[in-house]
């Protein structure tokens, strides 16, 4: 029983507010050290599951580099970039992310882009700058349809690929009621719906075009 030490630790770390990482470190260690190992082999057997799962942190790495570069003037560079472009809109800047995130994610590079790498310190500066508006609520509202661009292309596109989680999912669920369908079946008839979300996004888009020019 002494092995589950650690949950004790962990959640007397957690009551007292205590740094996570440190908390989680000691109670790892507790439950270690209580099972008899060495601490060699506490320290191995960490650096076998960050191995083992070094996809999952991958998004750690990249984050700081994110804002390393925020810090130095990306967003402020985007911006440039964008304003000194004749005939750039925030709507046509947004429709062509859209079908750039439908694209890729139709061909599996669901990460290629993402809210954390690609919209906050590029395409939501760019939009905003292509729109010229100094109102702070509608550039949030921007930078929020900037999000949402970018949800819609991953959500509509990643079906695509037959590969993807959510058409093994679908598969599962239709072979649980009988139904024979294969992933290229399921894939195929996500290209209309595809089609319908680039559509009625770029309507959005538009719209907003349309109001940014007063008309």
């Amino acid at each position: 029983m002494w092995v589950l030490s650690g949950l004790a630790v962990m959640v007397f770390g957690f009551v007292l507010r205590f740094n996570p990482l440190v908390v989680i470190l000691a109670a790892a260690l507790a439950s270690g050290l209580s099972a008899g190992l060495q601490l060699v082999e506490i320290v191995a057997a960490f650096g076998k599951a960050f191995n083992n799962t070094r996809y999952v942190s991958v998004i750690w790495i990249v984050l700081p580099v994110i804002g390393l570069l925020e810090r130095r003037g990306l967003q402020e560079r985007a911006k440039a970039l964008i304003s000194g472009l004749k005939g750039a809109t925030t709507g046509r800047l947004l429709l062509g992310y859209l079908l750039f995130r439908q694209l890729t994610s139709a061909l599996g590079l669901t990460s290629i882009a993402g809210p954390a790498q690609t919209v906050r310190p590029l395409v939501a500066p760019m939009a905003v700058a292509a729109s010229g508006s100094d109102d702070p609520a509608e550039q949030n509202r921007i930078k929020a349809l900037s999000a949402a661009t970018d949800n819609v292309g991953l959500f509509f596109g990643e079906d695509i690929f037959i590969a993807i989680g959510s058409i093994l999912l679908m598969k599962g669920f239709m072979d649980q009621q009988g139904i024979q369908l294969s992933p290229f079946d399921l894939s195929v008839w996500a290209i209309p719906t595809a089609i319908f979300a680039f559509a009625i996004h770029g309507f959005r888009l538009w719209r907003l075009d349309r109001k940014e020019a007063g008309q």
